[in-house]
């Protein structure tokens, strides 16, 4: 799947199956980060940890390569990258 019209995407993890490696922010540190829990968080604009179940955050164009190859890698699956507007996974483990 490609993103070649710019549609926008959001990415969020399911922190029940993250197994706190990191290899996303390793990947992605401007989007993802490990908490103190241990378990990996995605990031606002603002650079905070969003730590609502769920909680999502958009994924610039420039680090979309980036964000794709962490949910390919990540080994608890639990990257999920959906569009905006209709808010079907694109890549992941959910991703059609």
């Amino acid at each position: 799947m490609s993103n070649e019209e710019g549609e926008s995407l959001e990415v969020w993890i399911d922190q029940d199956l993250c197994t706190g490696d990191g290899i996303c922010a390793q990947y992605a540190p401007e989007v993802f980060e490990l908490d103190v829990d241990g378990l990996a968080y995605v990031k606002g604009e603002d650079d905070e940890l969003r730590q609502a179940p769920g909680a999502t955050a958009p994924v610039p164009l420039k680090l979309l390569n980036d964000v794709v190859d962490s949910a390919k890698e990540c080994p608890g699956e639990c990257i999920h990258v959906r569009r905006v507007a209709d808010r079907v996974e694109v890549y992941g483990p959910d991703a059609g």
